[in-house]
């Protein structure tokens, strides 16, 4: 028999199970903080009808997108109905539009579900990741104060991930449509302009200004230099930002009103106890999809410019309305979990993993097993994970076992225990052991848990 090489295809991110564990460990940090904020939990099927998947406009990810087909219908020569998502977006306008009437609005969900793109094979990109998302959804209106709370749940979910230094950084679409305006860029070419504006981070300010006066744009060098003045202003605090802002030279209602937005969110940012640290006005961020029209977000670790943004969203007017004639304006931010934790992972800012077991019951005598199952349901009854060795074997290779499984406690049941009424328990973190009464076992270990948990906790904070 000729056997198939084992092998994964490109694009995936397939962990061991303690690495395993610390990306599950990411995504429940992030759902309970969307969860402390109100978001209610919401999932789609992964695959959709083609037609609405492919009603979106703007952005790369619709000439990425993965059909699929049964054996039969390709049997038959039929084509493919039935595609991939690829991002939460679409499949939350959907599924707002088809269950309006059930909904209570505002309508808060978070998502956190696998989506697939056809992305080109290369280091760090992927064809199947977590996507982590949070929208609130209004029927007919929806109020700017919504956008303000998106950077509070931001701001507590990377506090609580403990990476790193972080700043979330804000600008609003309207403040800028409404400056190109003031300057003459017309209304058919102000997306192209933001787009291009998006890239000066990664293209610099030279690529950007070359090709606002190339041929593509043709725009005038005054005006050119303008938008390169605008789009380089920072903030370095709440007051600097309001400052800014009102020393912007632009004119007219929809510049205006932006302007207004974002004053407003920027406040009320404050007000939800976003230290001014982590927030900061940047009047590039323009963001590549087309359906944002108001405010945009993105995040930075502030120690690791070259992982780009970790998380980033923004408002949208109607993105439903494709599928109903409903109004149901809306604001979001999204998290690529999977490629976020392959970047970390990367630049060495995640510790090792514990395992999810807590205690290894190890087997001294195999006429004993008996005793040490009763010993591990104690456990177990007691909140604690346990594990149990099955099979007999050299004491020194099961506390290798457990140390290479990151197991922190290894228990010890022998004869002479048993005859006492103790158990000798092993810390295989701090390489020490001691000898506890077998009723004070539970207590003792969930007592060591717990302080464990809590040095981690501060340890993050």
């Amino acid at each position: 028999m000729t056997l198939t090489p084992a092998r994964t295809m490109p694009g995936v991110l397939e962990l061991l199970p303690l690495e395993q564990i610390a990306f599950q460990d990411m995504l429940d940090t992030i759902r309970r903080n969307f969860e402390r904020f109100g978001f209610l939990p919401v999932e789609t099927p992964v695959m959709e009808f083609a037609d609405i998947l492919l009603t979106k406009q703007g952005g790369e990810t619709e000439r990425q997108v993965y059909f699929v087909q049964s054996t039969g219908a390709l049997e038959q020569g039929e084509k493919p109905d039935l595609a991939l998502r690829f991002d939460l977006t679409v499949p939350l306008a959907r599924y707002v539009a088809e269950h309006e009437h059930e909904l209570g609005f505002p309508f808060r969900r978070y998502q956190m579900q696998r989506v697939y793109r056809g992305e080109r094979a290369q280091r760090g990109r992927f064809r199947e990741f977590y996507q982590c998302d949070i929208d609130v959804i209004g029927k007919d209106s929806l109020s700017v104060r919504y956008d303000a709370e998106m950077p509070a749940v931001i701001h507590s979910v990377f506090r609580d991930l403990g990476i790193g230094p972080f700043q979330i950084q804000l600008n609003n679409r309207k403040l800028m449509r409404g400056y190109f305006e003031s300057l003459g860029v017309a209304s058919e070419q102000q997306m192209l302009v933001l787009r291009e504006v998006d890239k000066l981070d990664k293209r610099g300010a030279d690529y950007v200004r070359e090709t606002l006066t190339g041929p593509q744009f043709g725009l005038a060098h005054e005006a050119a230099a303008r938008i390169m003045a605008f789009v380089e202003v920072r903030s370095t605090s709440f007051d600097d930002a309001c400052a800014k802002l009102d020393a912007l030279d632009g004119c007219g209602e929809l510049f205006e009103q932006g302007r207004a937005e974002l004053k407003d969110v920027l406040g009320l940012i404050r007000a939800f106890g976003v230290p001014e640290s982590h927030f900061a006005l940047n009047l590039s961020i323009a963001r590549g999809l087309d359906y944002y029209t108001g405010t945009v977000y993105e995040t930075h670790l502030l120690e690791h410019p070259q992982i780009g943004s970790i998380c980033s969203g923004g408002r949208y007017d109607n993105l439903a309305g494709h599928y109903t004639k409903s109004h149901l304006p809306g604001v979001g931010i999204s998290i690529g979990a999977t490629r976020l934790f392959w970047q970390l992972r990367e630049a060495g800012l995640l510790g090792p993993a514990t395992s999810t077991v807590q205690v290894l019951v190890t087997q001294m005598d195999e006429t004993q097993l008996p005793a040490y199952l009763e010993l591990a349901t104690q456990l177990r009854n007691g909140g604690i994970a346990t594990e149990v060795v099955m099979e007999p074997g050299k004491l020194a290779k099961q506390f290798k076992y457990a140390d290479r499984a990151g197991i922190r406690f290894v228990v010890v049941l022998g004869s002479d225990e048993i005859a006492k009424g103790t158990v000798a328990v092993k810390d295989m973190r701090k390489q020490d052991q001691f000898e506890v009464p077998r009723t004070e076992l539970v207590k003792t270990l969930r007592v060591e848990l717990e302080q464990a948990a809590a040095m981690a906790r501060a340890g993050r904070g």
